[in-house]
């Protein structure tokens, strides 16, 4: 049943249940640093919604895609506890955020004198307004022309060769300026590092970016 679950591709709650986006399905919410990309190192409040139906083989929160999991809560109530810590950085990420209307939860964190990074697989329109986009787009179900146009970071995680070519072919279509990283995935990362070396070496517009949180054990 597990296996099955993880091949389902989950839908997202309606949203008139949303309340036009004052509610989202929280699935947790906390303040650490960010581990992986541009910002890394970075103290963050990170709010994580529930709800992915970009099923992804290797994701690290498979737990986040099902949304029927997660009661809607009151935005204002996030929004609270994420201005009770004193980092100015926000973190919305998944599951897949742009599922659901973001304008009610990013105009409330930017009244508050928030900075509000998006993590995104670019598959779904996008709503609110962000301080920077990580793309990081997935195979099966591709990011939308209007993503490559928003972002300021697109992240590729490789687990095999094609995977860097899947990178290139996706970095032709960002914006001039938007940073270029690899990732490691995380089960294969001992195989697929020393790939991604190399190629960064003979490609230095392209960075690596590591998943720093695991190797220090920070949630």
């Amino acid at each position: 049943m597990a296996a099955m679950e993880e091949r389902m591709i989950m839908g997202r709650i309606p949203e008139g249940i949303l309340e036009g986006g004052r509610k989202l399905p929280l699935v947790e919410d906390f303040y650490t640093i960010q581990g992986e990309g541009y910002h890394t190192g970075k103290p963050a409040y990170f709010i994580r919604l529930g709800g992915c139906d970009v099923g992804c083989k290797w994701c690290d929160a498979k737990m986040t895609w099902n949304p029927a999991h997660f009661p809607p809560v009151d935005v204002d109530t996030i929004v609270e506890r994420a201005c009770s810590y004193p980092a100015r950085a926000i973190v919305v990420t998944g599951g897949e955020p742009l599922l659901y209307p973001l304008g009610y939860l990013t105009g409330m964190l930017r009244e508050a004198g928030l900075e509000i990074f998006l993590e995104t697989s670019g598959s779904r329109p996008f709503s609110g307004v962000f301080d920077w986009v990580c793309l990081s787009p997935k195979r099966q179900q591709p990011p939308l022309d209007e993503a490559f146009g928003r972002a300021d970071e697109l992240k590729v995680i490789i687990s095999g060769p094609d995977d860097i070519v899947w990178a290139q072919e996706n970095a032709a279509r960002v914006r001039a300026g938007c940073l270029l990283y690899l990732q490691p995935e995380w089960s294969r990362s001992a195989e697929v590092t020393p790939l991604i070396v190399e190629f960064v070496k003979s490609n230095p517009r392209w960075n690596i970016s590591v998943q720093t949180h695991k190797y220090m054990r920070i949630p």
